[in-house]
């Protein structure tokens, strides 16, 4: 195939060399979008006079034809193509003749990709918000279903308060309500039309930018031309919080593996996303979620790749930049999948409230709220902590919980205590008395379900 930059050269490129600077392998994902460009900017080039009409009519007619074939498989990528662009015009010469040649006036490549990559863009992301909602609303529904479920909340992954269940799941909902806002965010600023701004320095044809971004549903125009085309600060953007999505997803996967561990036995995951053991014929293994998580690194390893890419480059385009496609897309093929594999894997886990509680029984979890009672008996705080804490000595001591002590005991370490210390301390009571904003009692379990609920409605 015939390069588009042939005019200057006298031998042809060395065919190493040509399948090393070709970039259809990648950038042929964005043939819809690049068709969907170069009919906005030739039904432009008509009306500002710059193409005779008939030539357009045929060029919105061959393109509209391409389109057709390209969706019903009638025209398959032709990858002997330097690019997708390449590909797009050649195939439009090849059919309507030389009025096809006209449609790159008053355009390069180079504004062409930057357009081109920011459609896709723009539409990846609004997937992936969907994505996000769907894992969204199998998380808020499992905590509406074990909003009373009492488990234990963990810090540095020791027995800390008692909580519910729900109340755990929900945080993760709060993740990813922030992932889905900075993925809005970063569609909305990658929405700015670069085309027109030509190779670097705009053109001499009198074309209207504005018309083509209105026709394209994009926000404005890039104001510098230069800009245009050598940024791609909305790659990182994008990469930036598909990273985060992942160590989102990676903390989750991370706590549902420990969960199934016969450790923990909180809950089990379905057998359609579990697998077993070549030779231990017990094991069922959480290797979804351990994808998953393993998936966050790569993720990452995009996101390094593109700042590193960008770190050195002088104004404008350099050919460094066609490997901003192979690791953005990446991301966003790996975040969707995982995001498509986590939903499902959520819903279908089977919790188990019976462990949950009787991991609760231990490990003290209620001894804040055994402070909190000597406290609220006018004891200073950090004296009834003290006392707490000789208490729980005490207890691991004699092989008791709080409780198994019995008033006389209590009443060793201070005389405030009496009959209705064991209302204050039992468990239910203590996630109910956490009805603080954004608590774990139930009552605000409900309240961050509708918040979320709302939220994902307005999506």
């Amino acid at each position: 195939m015939e390069k588009l930059w042939t005019g200057r050269f006298h031998k042809q490129l060395d065919a190493a060399a040509d399948d090393f600077n070709a970039s259809i392998r990648v950038d042929k994902r964005m043939v819809r979008h690049d068709i969907e460009g170069s009919l906005a900017h030739a039904a432009m080039l008509a009306a500002k006079g710059i193409i005779p009409a008939a030539d357009a009519e045929a060029i919105l007619a061959g393109l509209g034809g391409i389109l057709d074939d390209l969706a019903s498989g009638a025209l398959p990528i032709d990858l002997a193509a330097e690019d997708v662009h390449t590909f797009v015009e050649t195939e439009l010469t090849r059919r309507i003749g030389d009025a096809g040649k006209k449609l790159h006036t008053a355009r390069s490549r180079n504004d062409q990709v930057a357009l081109d990559i920011r459609l896709t863009l723009r539409e990846d992301a609004a997937g992936l918000q969907n994505h996000i909602k769907t894992l969204i609303q199998a998380l808020a529904q499992q905590a509406e279903e074990h909003a009373n479920t009492i488990t234990v909340g963990y810090t540095h992954l020791q027995r800390a308060q008692p909580i519910t269940f729900g109340h755990h799941l929900l945080a993760y909902t709060m993740m990813l309500l922030r992932d889905g806002e900075r993925l809005q965010d970063a569609a909305a600023r990658m929405n700015i039309s670069p085309l027109g701004s030509c190779a670097l320095a705009g053109t001499t044809y009198d074309t209207d930018r504005l018309g083509v971004a209105g026709a394209l549903h994009m926000q404005g125009v890039c104001l510098n031309s230069l800009d245009g085309v050598s940024d791609r600060d909305f790659c990182v953007e994008l990469a930036s919080t598909l990273a985060i999505i992942m160590m989102h997803l990676s903390r989750l996967c991370e706590e549902i593996i420990l969960w199934c561990s016969w450790e923990f036995g909180f809950v089990e995951l379905d057998d359609a996303y579990s697998t077993g053991s070549s030779i231990m014929p017990q094991k069922k293994n959480p290797d979804i979620a351990e994808l998953i998580r393993g998936k966050t690194g790569r993720v990452y390893g995009d996101l390094l790749a593109l700042l590193t890419l960008l770190k050195g480059l002088p104004l404008a385009y350099n050919k460094d930049m066609q490997e901003d496609k192979e690791a953005i897309f990446d991301a966003v093929d790996t975040v969707k999948a995982c995001l498509g594999m986590a939903a499902p894997m959520v819903a279908t886990m089977r919790v188990r409230p019976e462990n949950m509680r009787k991991a609760a029984a231990g490990g003290f979890i209620n001894a804040t709220d055994c402070a909190d009672y000597l406290a609220k008996k006018g004891l200073p705080f950090r004296s009834a902590y003290k006392a707490t804490g000789e208490i729980v000595a005490y207890c691991i001591a004699q092989g008791k919980t709080l409780e198994t002590m019995t008033l006389a005991e209590y009443q060793q370490f201070s005389a405030l205590f009496e009959q209705d210390v064991y209302a204050a301390i039992e468990l239910s009571n203590c996630v109910l008395r956490r009805n603080s904003l954004g608590g774990a009692a139930p009552e605000q379990v409900y309240m961050q379900l509708a918040y979320v609920k709302e939220r994902i409605a307005a999506w």
